[in-house]
């Protein structure tokens, strides 16, 4: 039985006007070039991104200003192809979002985008250890009742793929986000999500 743990942004909702937005106005308020901004790799919890650009700045403050700011700002953050039909083929009990949101704003993008929030879902405020470290993927897998081998991960970026890999489970990359060579540790690499399931609709009916 395959269990599906997938991130939220790039992966189920295109959220990226939205982040870039807030990402901006935070990096315009505290004096952080844009270039600096442009320049970030999400898919980390923003407390780690705010520390690494400005150091001197109250990051567990600063991250939940610009929580609320994406929270509050969902105009654009649609559905990604096949997002619906990933969360509707396997059903609540074997599915979970791992992401690096916060439970405001992951239920708020999941709302904006029309998607029911699965009853696992796993956001950095019930974690010690963000992306790249595996905590979040094992912490999905157990409260599924899932064997990691059992576990198809669904990740856009580089730290995601990375958890999910140290995670012992088989890692999809969706290439929404990032160019093919830099999800190069994926087990595969699709366009999207809907590519994937059709992919594996083919191969089981092939099978029979």
């Amino acid at each position: 039985m395959t269990f599906v743990l997938s991130d939220l942004d790039g992966v189920l909702v295109d959220s990226q006007a939205s982040i870039m937005r807030a990402w901006r106005w935070w990096g315009a308020r505290n004096g952080v070039a844009r270039e600096a901004i442009d320049a970030v790799q999400h898919g980390r919890p923003s407390g780690e991104i705010i520390a690494a650009l400005a150091p001197a700045v109250d990051a567990a403050a600063e991250s939940r200003a610009i929580d609320l700011r994406q929270a509050g700002d969902t105009d654009g953050v649609v559905a990604l192809p096949g997002a619906a039909e990933v969360l509707d083929a396997f059903g609540p009990d074997r599915v979970a979002v791992v992401t690096s949101c916060t439970v405001p704003l992951a239920t708020a993008r999941l709302r904006a985008a029309g998607l029911a929030a699965p009853p696992v879902l796993v956001t950095p405020e019930r974690l010690g250890r963000g992306k790249p470290d595996p905590e979040g993927y094992l912490l999905a897998a157990s409260e599924l009742g899932a064997d990691p081998a059992d576990c198809v991960v669904l990740e856009d970026a580089p730290a995601g793929v990375e958890a999910g890999r140290a995670a012992g489970m088989h890692v999809v990359g969706v290439l929404t986000t990032h160019a093919p060579e830099e999800l190069a540790a994926a087990d595969e690499r699709v366009a999207s999500v809907a590519e994937w399931l059709q992919a594996r609709r083919a191969a089981r009916s092939g099978s029979r």
